[in-house]
């Protein structure tokens, strides 16, 4: 487990570290860096396809990843933000160790999923599903994840094969993680910097924008973005820009914080 980067990092920038979703590569962020990579030095969590590690030894590392990250730039601020399954990590992450963080972004976070009672289902029959069935069913789910007149066909197929990626037994573990994620368990309160939640109106998987509410009420110093006609896997769409809505909400650095933009995206 470990953090990516683009290929030119810049240590007088805020950090912005991104928490993927169930797939663990966070390579999909990549049609965000360009308007990202202006504003901040960005590190993606990439978690092994095989990795089974729960939600307290995910905190752990991330945690050292980060304490490794600030011993090169311990003045610099941090934007944590987490989609879906990393926004249920994000989330737990800030509770625990909220004075890591400068900045909370939670994009679709899939903290309603344990609420699901196909959730728990779902976990059990993926465990005992044969690998065929296994990618079939990545391909099933594909609709319900993005808003296909939204999401070009290259990127899409790009969704699948990182889905596609996680082992069989890893992919049934992380949907058991969501399916005993209990957000009442956490100490939210604690979360006293500003948040911002991105909740999907078109979201087929999950009832993002009722669970958003719901968060808005948890924590002290938030606000939401409703994103109408948007899926779940928002973050690939052509269209949405996260560093414009960033910008929109007071969520980047000032102007004077901000160099000329890095020249490289990707290793």
């Amino acid at each position: 487990m470990r953090f990516e980067t683009g290929r030119s990092t810049n240590p007088n920038l805020p950090l912005f570290i991104f928490l993927p979703g169930m797939d663990g590569s966070g390579a999909l962020l990549r049609y965000q860096l360009p308007g990202l990579m202006f504003a901040f030095d960005v590190r993606w969590l990439s978690i092994p396809p095989d990795d089974s590690t729960g939600w307290d030894g995910l905190i752990a590392q991330i945690v050292h990843l980060i304490g490794m990250e600030r011993k090169h730039s311990p003045s610099r601020s941090i934007y944590l933000c987490g989609e879906s399954f990393g926004g249920c990590l994000a989330l737990k992450l800030a509770a625990h160790f909220p004075g890591l963080f400068d900045r909370l972004i939670v994009v679709n976070p899939a903290s309603s999923a344990s609420r699901q009672p196909w959730m728990s289902w779902v976990a059990s029959l993926t465990q005992r599903l044969p690998n065929l069935l296994y990618n079939l069913s990545t391909l099933g789910l594909l609709p319900l994840l993005v808003a296909p007149h939204r999401v070009p066909i290259a990127r899409q197929q790009e969704l699948l094969a990182a889905m596609q990626s996680v082992s069989l037994p890893t992919a049934a573990w992380r949907l058991s993680m969501l399916s005993q994620f209990l957000l009442e368990e956490l100490p939210l309160e604690r979360i006293q910097q500003p948040v911002l939640m991105l909740a999907s109106g078109a979201d087929r998987l999950l009832p993002s924008v009722e669970e958003v509410g719901r968060l808005e009420k948890l924590l002290p110093s938030s606000q939401t973005v409703l994103l109408p006609q948007s899926g779940h896997a928002c973050l690939l769409e052509s269209e949405l820009k996260l560093i414009s809505i960033l910008k929109s909400h007071q969520f980047c650095p000032d102007a004077k914080e901000l160099e000329s933009p890095p020249p490289g995206l990707l290793r």
